[in-house]
């Protein structure tokens, strides 16, 4: 099985794609930092593979972390061993910790939040259209990013004081090209940093998730510190990374889909289907870390061997042409069925599905009815990804609001 080599600079996030699955369904893959591993990269046997109890999160089962290979200095260590919380564990655990995640999240609860994302939509809005009229915007910076951040941190009840630090650490967490000496430092920042947005709940809760964690770890659930310090990052991550490129990448293909954008402004093709075909086309998460096989398991004509690790290739996957057609490598508004799982699958399926497609159905149609004549200001084959090998992400989107 030939090794591919994913790109820490993602200067090629298709092209890489297509490698992977021309591979086949399972491919060997090689991370940033020389760390072997193996990818699934067909949408079928993703399903498949997402369900099968021989494939979990403890990370005591890879082989080469028991052997001492994974270094803590490497730069993806925070993705591959997070810490104790409902991402890194199985079964009876995994459940207890991702209930009252789960029910903070329902479709029903997070649509109680719809006013809100409104009236934080409404306000960056403003703010664009008080610039000086021809003005480059980074529409990234001043729209995608605010809107996602501002909604997860009220949820789970973090000071927008604490944004830009967050911002910084984050840019580190996320980056294949963080120094291998600044790792275990930006780790312990991050921890410090979430662990005082805890104690202050602690001191004084509201009403918000983290206070409720706080609560119900005092009423028996049996949280840990760790726990809920480590949930607390993992949704704060996890809920404002996704649809920041949710934002950004819907934007990019309708602006260079112009016929498609045309019958999305006509109302002819509703906002949902930009969505779905967003999350499916040019997905916000490549790669998701990582998964560990407790015995050999047959993936097509291939065996992923026992104590291996896995990564889910989202990008590869989304564009399978034995679950999407022939034109899965199409961007299609109209596209239907659009059954990709952007989101994940089974039990660790993400639980903040409803609130990204939430906010990106809130904020997209409210920002081409502000700016129908939103044109990006430089050719689309000048934007830059982000050295994240995870995120499907760009420096930035500079557009000219018209």
């Amino acid at each position: 099985m030939t090794r591919i080599a994913l790109d820490p600079f993602v200067a090629d996030l298709d092209g890489e794609s297509a490698r992977l699955r021309a591979a086949g369904p399972l491919a060997e893959v090689e991370l940033p930092g020389g760390v072997h591993c193996y990818a699934v990269t067909h949408h079928a046997e993703a399903r498949q593979l997402l369900t099968d109890s021989r494939i979990v999160k403890d990370i005591d089962v890879w082989n080469a972390w028991q052997r001492g290979e994974i270094p803590m200095d490497w730069p993806l260590i925070g993705l591959a061993n997070p810490g104790r919380s409902m991402l890194t564990v199985d079964g009876a655990d995994h459940r207890r910790l991702r209930t009252l995640v789960a029910q903070a999240l329902t479709v029903k609860r997070v649509e109680r939040l719809r006013t809100g994302i409104e009236a934080l939509t409404t306000a960056s809005l403003d703010r664009l259209a008080a610039l000086p009229k021809g003005e480059r915007v980074d529409l990234k910076a001043e729209f995608a990013y605010p809107l996602p951040m501002n909604v997860i941190s009220e949820l789970m009840g973090v000071d927008s004081a604490d944004h830009p630090r967050l911002k910084e650490l984050f840019e580190k967490f996320f980056s294949t090209q963080t120094p291998p000496e600044e790792v275990p430092q930006m780790m312990a920042d991050l921890g410090a940093l979430f662990t005082k947005i805890v104690d202050g709940k602690r001191e004084n809760p509201g009403d918000d998730l983290t206070s409720a964690l706080i609560a119900a770890s005092e009423n028996g659930d049996q949280l840990t510190d760790e726990e809920i310090v480590n949930t607390l990052q993992l949704i704060i991550a996890a809920g404002h990374e996704t649809t920041i490129s949710l934002i950004v990448n819907a934007v990019v293909a309708l602006q260079t889909h112009p016929e498609q954008r045309e019958q999305v402004l006509a109302g002819e093709v509703p906002w949902e289907n930009v969505i779905e075909e967003t999350l499916r086309w040019n997905t916000p998460t490549s790669h998701v870390l990582i998964r560990f096989a407790t015995e050999d398991v047959e993936v097509g004509d291939k065996v992923l061997p026992k104590g291996e690790a896995l990564i889910v290739s989202f990008g590869a996957l989304g564009r399978d042409e034995a679950q999407h057609g022939p034109t899965a490598g199409d961007f299609d508004v109209t596209r239907s069925p659009n059954r990709h799982i952007a989101f994940g699958h089974g039990p660790h399926v993400c639980p903040g599905a409803a609130l990204s497609r939430l906010e990106a159905g809130v904020a997209l149609p409210a920002l081409y009815e502000r700016f129908p004549e939103l044109e990006l200001a430089v050719p689309a084959s000048e934007l830059r990804n982000k050295p994240i090998v995870t995120q499907n992400d760009l420096h930035d989107l500079p557009v000219d609001l018209g």
